[in-house]
């Protein structure tokens, strides 16, 4: 649990490239994610070439710190697909927590940065990647090692929580 309180968003990477090991063990991680109806309805672009991860930063002007990240994960989700497509966004933001809390647990740095729904996003993406018909990306997420890592945050808030029934 650790991960939870110490993932925070990393914008700025050494050159070090995340291996293929690491890689992989982040995309077990957002793959044993929940999803409803098991529906599993994701499929992952890593993104390693220094032309396309530049192409990237520009579907976004948020996306600016894709181009200095030594890879790219590209998350799309399957238009439709499975028992219960209306969840689809909810899965996927699952999907992506894990992916990130895996890295921070590998000792590297991620920040998510949103591309569905905003169609001028998504299109920029289908574009850049060549995505075939029916596949949608959800976010990019530059990983790397990070170049500095900000103080962990203590984000609890006791006045967010409504007791019900609570005893005294």
């Amino acid at each position: 649990m650790n991960s939870i309180f110490h993932r925070r968003s990393i914008r700025q990477f050494t050159p070090e490239v995340p291996d293929n090991g690491q890689i992989e063990q982040i995309l077990k991680a957002a793959m044993a994610a929940p999803t409803a109806c098991d529906d599993r309805q994701y499929q992952f672009y890593v993104v390693l070439d220094p032309g396309i991860r530049q192409a990237l930063a520009q579907t976004s002007p948020y996306a600016r710190c894709a181009a200095a990240a030594p890879a790219v994960i590209v998350p799309c989700f399957e238009d439709g697909a499975g028992y219960a497509p209306e969840y689809i966004p909810v899965n996927m933001g699952i999907v992506c927590e894990n992916l990130m809390l895996e890295a921070d647990d590998l000792g590297l740095g991620t920040v998510f940065l949103g591309i569905y729904p905003e169609q001028d996003r998504m299109e920029a993406v289908r574009k850049v990647l060549q995505l075939p018909e029916g596949l949608t990306p959800f976010a990019l997420i530059p990983v790397g090692h990070p170049a500095a890592v900000p103080a962990d945050k203590d984000k609890f808030d006791p006045d967010r929580i409504h007791w019900i029934g609570r005893q005294k």
